[in-house]
Formats: C-alpha cells, sequence, structure tokens
C-alpha cells in the first residue's frame, strides 16, 4: 500500500526519444506548480529486442527513471509518450504493464490523471494516442481530466492540442497555443488533485 508523503505531487511521466514529449512534460509541469503543486517529472527506459541488454539505472541525462513508489505516492498523474502507429511509445506501454500491483492494491484509484503526446505530422494519431493512454488509467480507477473549450488556445491551435489532452507537431519547438494547452492542462490536474484530496 502507497505511503503518504509530506508534500503532495503531480507524477509527469513520459518517455521521449527526440525531445518533443520532453518539451511537452517541461510545459505541463509549469502548469502543475503555477497552480501550486509540486511537478515530479520521471521518465521511462527504452525496451530492447536483444534479452541480455540492461539498461543503467540512472540515464546518463534528463530526468531519471520512474519507479513504482513514484507512481503509488503521486497526487494526479499525467502520462506523455510519442506516437506509434497511433498508439503510445512501446516504453511507457511496458512500465505501465508492470503496475498491476498498485491495480490490485487500488493505489491509484480517484486520483486525477491526463495524457499528452507528440506526432511529426498532423494527422500522425494524436487523438488515438491520447485516448490508448487513457485506457490503463481507467483501469486503475483514476479520474480522468482532459482539456476543456474555456481554454481558448484549444479554438484557436493551428498545430497541436486537443481536448483529449496537450499535444506537438514535431515542427521544432512548441508553438504558444500548445505551451498554453500544455500548462492548462497541468493546472487542472493539480487544481484536481488539490480538490479530491479534501
Amino acid at each position: 500500500m502507497p505511503t503518504e508523503t509530506a508534500t503532495p505531487y503531480i507524477l509527469v511521466l513520459y518517455y521521449s526519444r527526440h525531445g518533443h514529449v520532453q518539451m511537452l512534460a517541461e510545459q505541463i509541469a509549469i502548469g502543475v506548480e503555477n497552480a501550486g503543486v509540486e511537478a515530479m517529472l520521471r521518465t521511462v527506459p527504452p525496451v530492447s529486442a536483444v534479452c541480455e541488454t540492461m539498461e543503467d539505472d540512472i540515464p546518463d541525462e534528463g530526468d531519471i527513471y520512474c519507479n513504482e513508489e513514484d507512481l503509488a505516492n503521486c497526487a494526479g498523474l499525467l502520462i506523455g509518450s510519442p506516437t506509434r502507429f497511433g498508439n503510445m511509445a512501446a516504453p511507457l506501454k511496458y512500465f505501465i504493464d508492470g503496475t498491476s500491483g498498485l491495480w490490485l492494491s487500488g493505489a491509484l484509484t480517484n486520483k486525477p490523471a491526463g495524457a499528452f503526446t507528440s506526432t511529426s505530422s498532423l494527422h500522425g494519431g494524436q487523438e488515438s494516442t491520447l485516448l490508448s493512454m487513457l485506457l490503463p488509467l481507467l483501469h486503475h480507477g483514476m479520474v480522468i481530466a482532459g482539456v476543456p473549450y474555456s481554454e481558448p488556445a484549444l479554438a484557436n491551435t493551428k498545430s497541436g492540442g486537443t481536448p483529449y489532452g496537450a499535444s506537438h507537431v514535431e515542427a521544432g519547438t512548441l508553438s504558444e497555443t500548445e505551451i498554453q494547452i500544455a500548462r492548462t492542462q497541468g493546472h487542472r490536474v493539480a487544481s484536481l488533485a488539490k480538490k479530491l484530496a479534501k
């Protein structure tokens, strides 16, 4: 069973191959902290088809790898992945597939959650990827939080950003609307976490 931590935090858990999902994660973390909640950025290691390959416990650069305790003790969760054929990337799915112990204990039940993604093209499967990432969160009993249209950037974006979650079209840096949508989503999950904790 998870232990209570002194400082509640929102776990921003992602896998990023080329840095675009990481950029979104960092903007989401700003939104979380703008709501007065700590953001914990964590990533997952790549997976290999070569069974003998072992990943170091600590990555050479970037955010550290997530462990089950980070996930169990979060007040809310935002997960991000690049799109792989309209679905989340294998490293993130591999990590999530290993969380059945938390599912059995109900450690994530009633905590707010959302998803974010990045694609190399405008119609590269963003919405189906976001929806696929929400499915295991529903099985964990989490409360799904998307991006409401009360965020004006959602109606004005010409690149990434959906009501299902923040997104980015890999054309270099994030657009202003993508940044705003990501921060709004982080802020919303953090605000809901505070309300649900009462």
